[in-house]
């Protein structure tokens, strides 16, 4: 089956952010634009009110998906778009579309530190159950943005892109983690920033803060083992220029303060069976709360 870049709407601001994002992003990998569109029916008694029946569900199911795939046909031109329509609980029709996507795209509204589309049960679900790469796009997010200023410090979607940045757990490195975020940057053209936070082990903890000499042997023992994961994969991708960067401290603040100069985020989430609850880790978690850029949540095993 031919995958494409699904993007879901709702006529929100964050929804058109995300789908000019998707565009550009099927552009990237010269692939189709699904826009996809969720009606949740409501209760029969509900459907009776003028505001929410008929009327209000083909404003909802045809004008929004179509002026959604109008305007980015005119905006990006030679991009394939094709819209689906869904009926049923957003999250899980969310989740199954993502299974014949390359990757799905969703909006967050970035209202701060705190607020944003993941706050909300659905956009948790998605991300806690989609078994392909989601990414999550804020509303004021434009091409500008994901590139370098120009000369004369003015935002520009001309100039290189920004670094992808990459979250990494050398303890349990994923190849398919590693592969999006080197795919990514060599799409771009960018380099690829490698983040790893670490922290002594419970029986160091104590004796790394009065002990230099130990805190260094620990910082090099880590950077070498980042080093180790990602020589093959400097093989693999000789074009990408690669920044190493381990880090005492927590991850998710490393990755956050490096999401400040970069195009795009990416973060891993491993895979867990249970139709129950919502596993995504606290990394990142927190990187999608924080985060300022589009940030792309890849499963793995």
């Amino acid at each position: 089956m031919l995958r494409t870049i699904t993007v879901g709407i709702d006529g929100s601001p964050e929804s058109r952010a995300a789908a000019e994002w998707a565009a550009r992003e099927a552009q990237l990998r010269d692939l189709p634009l699904k826009i996809v569109h969720v009606w949740q029916p409501v209760p029969e008694p509900m459907a009776q009110d003028p505001l929410l029946g008929a009327e209000t569900q083909q404003h909802w199911t045809e004008r929004i998906p179509r002026e959604a795939a109008e305007g980015i046909g005119r905006r990006h031109r030679g991009v394939e778009v094709v819209r689906e329509q869904l009926s049923g609980y957003p999250g899980d029709a969310l989740a199954e579309a993502a299974k014949s996507a390359e990757l799905l795209v969703l909006g967050s509204r970035g209202l701060g530190g705190l607020g944003g589309f993941l706050i909300g049960s659905i956009g948790l679900s998605v991300v806690a159950h989609a078994e392909r790469p989601v990414v999550l796009v804020r509303a004021r997010e434009t091409a500008t943005d994901e590139h370098e200023p120009d000369p004369f410090g003015t935002p520009s979607a001309a100039t290189p892109f920004r670094p992808v940045v990459l979250g990494l757990d050398v303890e349990h490195p994923d190849e398919t983690l590693l592969a999006f975020a080197f795919d990514a940057a060599e799409r771009r053209a960018t380099s690829l920033r490698v983040v790893h936070g670490w922290n002594p082990p419970p029986y160091y903890a104590y004796g790394t803060p009065a002990n230099p000499a130990l805190h260094e042997a620990l910082a090099l023992s880590e950077a070498e083992a980042l080093t180790g994961v990602l020589r093959p994969w400097r093989k693999k991708h000789p074009d990408v220029e690669v920044v190493e960067e381990s880090r005492y401290g927590s991850a998710a603040v490393h990755v956050v303060d490096a999401s400040h100069e970069a195009s795009l985020v990416v973060v891993g989430r491993r895979i867990r069976r249970s139709p129950f609850g919502t596993h995504i880790g606290h990394v990142t978690h927190a990187v999608l709360h924080h985060a300022t850029v589009p940030v792309a949540v890849v499963p793995h095993d």
